[in-house]
């Protein structure tokens, strides 16, 4: 079983526990592709990404094909003469031909509940539409988005606390053990691929740098759910002095005033910010101005005055 030669594809650190895995269980990983490396936002630095730098670390062979789908690639790709393709979070759509290339096919590790949340952002999706759970399912790489047979699954609960950032993290991690199991039952044929229902199926929408823009006549769990599953990234926000306030860390309070949602109820740096909502109050524990680092909102609201009354949208 140990003989099974891999590659893996993937770019960022989703795939890395997945990839760790791997080596500890001793398969054989003849090579890591992942995307090109690319300027970062700030300084415009070319920074090595984390799965490419996890291969290196383990001694690994990493290629980094601009077009994965190129002519001169593909035939790159057959010399390695794989037995299987495990991808985590590539970013570059497989061809047929390459899903055909080795003999047990691709296997994708994917951050839903298949059918559920097909396609660009499963996570954050769960946690923005109130999801008590999610997880992950390896499912066989076809030519559709994320619609191919499913192999395995594992759940997840999703919490008041979860933020994309902390689920993120713990669905790597449930997917790296996976992949284990699931190899295990591929390698003895014990496995029972299972269609998934078209039916059933939901799509998770890319998340844009607007898709955080608060919108107070909502109920405060729904807000909640916002800000959490855009935390850290793109991150929830309100329009303030003509500024994007970004808005973390929330509890519902209850509240029985007649405010008009996106009310500013409590603002020092005592008992922080509270802001009404459809139906009670969010209190914002962490609050982020742009150019500036997370804060505190008492420790923000010392030097930042926010008048009660003022309506935020």
């Amino acid at each position: 079983m140990k003989e099974l030669k891999i590659i893996f594809m993937g770019t960022t650190d989703f795939g890395v526990p997945a990839l760790e895995n791997l080596v500890a269980a001793e398969y054989q990983v003849i090579a890591a592709i992942c995307q090109p490396d690319r300027p970062n936002k700030r300084g415009n630095k070319v920074e090595i990404l984390p799965l490419k730098s996890k291969a290196l670390e383990l001694g690994i062979t990493v290629l980094q094909p601009e077009k994965i789908k190129d002519p001169q690639f593909i035939e790159q790709l057959k010399r390695f003469e794989a037995d299987i393709f495990i991808v985590a979070a590539y970013g570059q759509i497989l061809s047929k031909e390459i899903l055909e290339m080795p003999p047990f096919g691709a296997l994708n590790i994917h951050g839903s509940l298949l059918p559920e949340y097909r396609g660009a952002a499963p996570i954050q999706r769960a946690i923005i539409d109130g999801k008590a759970k999610t997880g992950v399912t390896i499912m066989q790489m076809g030519e559709g988005m994320d619609t191919g047979d499913m192999l395995s699954k594992a759940e997840c609960p999703i919490t008041e606390n979860t933020t994309f950032q902390s689920l993120y993290r713990d669905l790597s991690v449930l997917g790296g053990d996976l992949l284990i199991e699931t190899l295990k039952k591929v390698m003895t044929g014990s496995l029972h691929p299972v269609p998934q229902d078209e039916t059933m199926a939901t799509y998770a929408a890319k998340i844009l740098k607007d898709t955080g823009h608060i919108d107070w006549t909502k109920t405060s769990r729904q807000i909640l759910y916002l800000i959490n599953g855009t935390d850290p990234s793109p991150g929830a926000f309100v329009i303030y002095q003509d500024e994007k306030l970004k808005c973390f860390t929330p509890e519902i309070l209850v509240w029985e005033g007649q405010e008009k949602p996106g009310t500013v109820l409590i603002a020092d740096d005592r008992d922080g910010l509270l802001i009404k909502t459809h139906d009670g109050a969010l209190k914002i524990g962490v609050v982020q101005a742009p150019g500036k680092k997370r804060m505190d909102a008492t420790v923000f609201l010392r030097g930042k005055k926010l008048e009660i009354g003022t309506v935020l949208n």
